[in-house]
């Protein structure tokens, strides 16, 4: 389990899956990143893990210094009152932000690509290299690529992916009729900010009866449908959506008594509408069959210096909702997650071969990821093993996702995510932004606070947050990037692709992390009592009332 094999020819690529992307090796620029020695690359076991602890990301292991705290993003527990008295999720760790439930194996941090120094690596590739390099397609052969090696999990069928939003129409629906959707939503606290080192986009597709009317397709429909999974997950008595006529549906979609040529509002339903009639809408559930797909990117830097979405994917993750869960199932998983946990027990998940980890909340996580040529390849065991911690059993979660929750609510939300103009909204039941409430309690741009640029842009010389001055800026100036620090995270990143050293870790660092324990020990509590936050939520006001 603990031991990992060095590869010896750089003509052998992930042998657990019989992959050879070196072969492809004309299709890259020659020279755009340094080569690395033959004993600094790794390959994870093909059915084990070194890291036995690998759901615990590395930003558990911060130093908060007792004050400082990124935690309450992810580790939260509700107060149930008459008006909002359910949430499935009960997790309920806000604990946590006062105590380490780590296993022995989880109290060594394990993520060691954090303390490695990469500014000679940076030195070593020019500007024009990484923007070339961050600006190839390695996305559209991965679909061949896997047919080709008999793969049998998920195979991404979206044409002109890698064009980002030039892949959707204005409403978000796929121009390929793949029937992915893409959605505008504000990116979680801290990791998923670009100016941490990637760009991303996040995807959802329903199953074919969501998006038909007597068997043939039908736009009208498939959007009310996604609407009423978006006011399911918000827990939202209404939403408004794009102009929809009852009498072509047979829908009472405002719940007025009567069917109208064209209505705008959309009240909650019981069941969903047009060939999905007869399936009821789940309580904060997607629909079985519902699939996610999330493109984690390089930053792009266009010719004005803005921040943009490349082509270039670093990860492309994927889930898949294979089963509803019922109260009683909800609560006995995570009961059991619980004593888990209390136990001090290793994590384990069910693989379910290529198509991915079973994270024991009805999805199937599967991930791919850039080999040592930049073509992307299915991760490994271990490098989905990473991904669980997250997507299963966190009390922020709902039905263990971050980014659908985040979406701007209502029809206008739908389309590809555009951080320009988007208001700092705060966090449901929040007074104050949560980007700007985010950099008041963690005290710094990134769950380290090492994010130096975040620092010299919205923070006083005291310490303290220049709140006039966030509270006056859109999201993208809130959170992306300068050219100068999106080239060297790009190019700090490219030496974890070339070491294929993604088992210790896929932050990007530039110099060695300082604020983060290498050690952890528990008889000292993360957070002092009056800097934990409870009744944070992932939900956001989008509304004009909404406080920022």
């Amino acid at each position: 389990m603990k031991n990992y094999v060095l590869i010896f020819s750089l003509l052998v690529t992930i042998s657990f899956i019989g992959f050879s992307s070196l072969s492809k090796s004309e299709k890259m620029i020659p020279g755009l990143l340094p080569d690395v020695d033959m004993s600094e690359i790794i390959t994870p076991t093909a059915n084990g893990s070194i890291n036995e602890e690998a759901p615990i990301p590395s930003q558990c292991y911060t130093k908060t210094a007792g004050s400082n705290n990124p935690c309450y993003t992810c580790h939260q527990t509700y107060s149930y009152s008459e008006t909002d008295s359910y949430r499935n999720n009960l997790r309920n760790d806000g604990v946590n932000q006062g105590l380490y439930n780590f296993s022995d194996e989880g109290e060594g941090n394990s993520w060691k690509n954090l303390f490695v120094n990469r500014e000679p690596w940076i030195a070593k590739i020019s500007d024009q290299q990484i923007a070339q390099y961050i600006d190839q397609d390695n996305y559209s052969q991965l679909s061949t690529t896997l047919k080709d090696n008999d793969w049998q999990g998920f195979i991404p069928d979206l044409k002109n992916y890698n064009l980002a939003g030039e892949a959707f129409n204005d409403k978000g629906i796929a121009k390929d009729g793949t029937g992915w959707v893409a959605f505008n939503y504000k990116p979680f606290p801290g990791t998923f900010w670009p100016t941490n080192g990637a760009t991303d986009d996040v995807l959802i597709r329903l199953a074919a009866e969501f998006r038909q009317l007597n068997g043939e397709y039908n736009e009208d429909v498939y959007l009310i449908n996604l609407s009423l999974v978006e006011m399911s997950i918000k827990a939202l008595p209404q939403i408004d959506i794009f102009p929809a006529d009852e009498v072509t549906l047979n829908s009472d979609l405002n719940i007025d008594g009567q069917l109208t040529g064209q209505v705008e509002l959309l009240l909650a339903q019981e069941y969903f509408v047009g060939d999905a009639k007869q399936i009821k809408v789940p309580r904060q559930q997607y629909p079985v069959n519902t699939e996610i797909m999330h493109s984690v990117r390089y930053v792009g830097i266009d010719q004005k210096g803005e921040t943009t979405i490349p082509q270039r994917m670093k990860e492309l993750r994927y889930m898949t909702k294979t089963q509803l869960l019922n109260d009683s199932a909800i609560d006995s998983a995570y009961r059991r997650e619980r004593k888990e946990k209390l136990d001090e027990q290793l994590p384990s998940y069910i693989r379910v071969k290529d198509r991915g980890f079973n994270n024991k909340f009805g999805w199937l996580i599967q991930g791919y990821i850039e080999d040592y040529n930049g073509e992307l390849r299915p991760q490994s065991y271990e490098e989905t093993f990473y991904c669980m911690g997250c997507h299963s059993a966190i009390g922020t979660t709902i039905d263990q996702t971050f980014a659908f929750p985040r979406k701007v609510t209502g029809r206008a939300g739908w389309g590809y995510i555009n951080l320009k103009g988007m208001k700092d909204a705060p966090s449901k039941g929040q007074q104050e932004g949560d980007i700007l409430q985010y950099l008041q309690i963690n005290g710094g741009g990134n769950e380290f606070r090492e994010n130096t640029e975040m620092q010299s842009k919205w923070y006083n010389k005291d310490g303290s947050v220049n709140k006039e001055k966030v509270k006056q800026a859109d999201v993208y100036a809130l959170i992306t990037p300068s050219k100068q620090r999106a080239y060297a995270m790009n190019k700090a990143y490219t030496q974890i692709v070339r070491t294929q050293s993604f088992i210790h870790g896929r932050d990007v660092n530039i110099t060695p992390a300082i604020n983060v324990h290498k050690t952890i020990d528990e008889s000292v509590a993360p957070l002092e009592p009056e800097h934990r936050v409870e009744g944070w939520d992932i939900r956001l006001d989008w509304s004009d009332k909404a406080i920022n």
